[in-house]
């Protein structure tokens, strides 16, 4: 039996091309919806480029038919876009007629009078769900955006194996391990191998080349940066695909406080300042405000940017040994060319050669907005994705369907790039307290 689904307008926000995403099945679109898109549809953002996209889609659609009778989808689904009943008992219900209520009610509509099909109301909304099961409207989220439907399946990068105690031994003798039980892992992914007799002996190693070989990149004798050594065996493995520069893409995730920004910025420097295997730093971060937006903020660019940026200034301050902010400012000067900090907004359009470039907060791009960054990735360069799925601000997105999590997913299986799931919090005890228990 077919279903007819009725789309919410945050479900055409996320995924423009959402109407084609439900097989040969019928998909309504409330008017309501199109006045939504029609309101977001100047937005320099995201929100606004999806919602010309609909339009666009829409458009081309009307060149086949009227979208009131229905149109065919390429799919073979059908589309149409319904009109909800001013006089809806949904109305008298929530006692409102708001938006919401108003794709709910065409969702209940369809549900009375569409006896022959089961009627689903799609949204990214919970409450949207929420408040169609008290009129028993089925509602489903939205999951074609998704990589994932459980914290389980989200690739960590690493994994912890039981052994027999001669493979370890094995292991160390030859600096190097093959052996078909770890044929099905993608290059770059690293194992703790622990002894089923002796839970003390264990080795730390990573794919290359179809064999496990041991973490030479980093030694704690010489501190990176001459100042940060890894205080656990995650930053231990991020160390090692951070500083190895046939890994040209690495993507680290994460609680706050586990070190990942840290680390990041000090493989920077060594690699930029000491070692000059590449040019520059470039350091971008999303500006998405956590809370209430502060508004309108005067001066330069660099100005305006400072508030949003001022987590990566605070590593910069500790990396360089500053006693203070305008110490690290004189400093950074005389590296002005070498370190720049920017804004996401200006990077379309550009390629970026010979550069280290560190994307934090990469949670809260969406998956569309990480390709753009990919994509600018020039010869030489080297691009670190940062972000904590669990700390996400931009109302559109979630654990499943961020910009960082749709990438490092996607990309898991290519031998060009590397992910460390961080799970210890080094910022200190407190930090690590509140971010398990809040």
């Amino acid at each position: 039996m077919k279903k007819t689904y009725v789309l919410d307008t945050n479900v055409l926000l996320s995924d423009p091309l959402a109407i084609y995403a439900f097989e040969d099945n019928n998909v309504v679109i409330p008017s309501v919806v199109l006045e939504e898109l029609d309101s977001k549809k100047k937005l320099p953002d995201e929100l606004g480029r999806n919602a010309r996209h609909v339009a666009r889609e829409l458009d081309a659609l009307r060149e086949i038919g009227k979208l009131h009778n229905g149109v065919l989808l390429r799919n073979g689904g059908n589309l149409v876009v319904k009109t909800h009943d001013s006089k809806s008992p949904i109305f008298e219900r929530f006692l409102d007629d708001k938006n919401d209520n108003a794709i709910i009610a065409v969702a209940f509509e369809l549900k009375e009078t569409s006896l022959d099909t089961q009627v689903v109301l799609i949204s990214k909304d919970v409450l949207v769900r929420v408040k169609a099961d008290t009129v028993s409207v089925n509602s489903e989220d939205y999951l074609n955006d998704k990589v994932a439907t459980s914290e389980d399946e989200l690739y960590k990068g690493y994994s912890t194996v039981s052994v027999p105690d001669e493979m370890v031994n094995r292991f160390y003798r030859n600096k190097s391990l093959r052996d078909k039980m770890f044929d099905s892992y993608p290059e770059n992914h690293f194992f703790i191998l622990k002894s089923e007799i002796n839970d003390s002996k264990s080795a730390v190693c990573r794919k290359l080349k179809g064999k496990l070989v041991p973490l030479y990149q980093y030694s704690t004798e010489n501190p990176i940066f001459g100042t940060i050594k890894h205080k656990n065996v995650e930053q231990m493995m991020a160390l090692d695909l951070l500083l190895d520069d046939n890994v040209p893409i690495v993507t680290l995730s994460g609680k706050a406080g586990t070190g990942k920004t840290l680390l990041a910025l000090a493989v920077s420097l060594q690699k930029t300042l000491d070692e000059q295997t590449y040019r520059k730093v470039l350091v971008g971060r999303p500006v998405v405000p956590m809370g209430k937006d502060i508004g309108y903020l005067p001066g330069e660019k660099d100005e305006k940017l400072r508030p949003w940026m001022q987590p990566i200034y605070d590593n910069l301050e500790y990396l360089f040994d500053c006693k203070d902010e305008d110490q690290l400012n004189k400093l950074l000067q005389g590296y002005e060319d070498i370190i720049k900090v920017e804004a996401l907004t200006y990077i379309r359009g550009r390629s970026i050669p010979n550069q280290w470039i560190i994307i934090d907060e990469a949670q809260n791009l969406s998956r569309h907005e990480v390709k753009t960054i990919a994509t600018r990735l020039g010869e030489g360069s080297k691009l670190v994705l940062l972000g904590d799925p669990f700390q996400i601000d931009s109302p559109y997105l979630d654990i499943y369907s961020n910009g960082l999590t749709h990438f490092t997913e996607a990309m898991k299986e290519q031998k060009e790039v590397g992910h460390i799931t961080f799970t210890k919090g080094e910022r200190s005890t407190i930090s690590q307290l509140c971010a398990d228990m809040l």
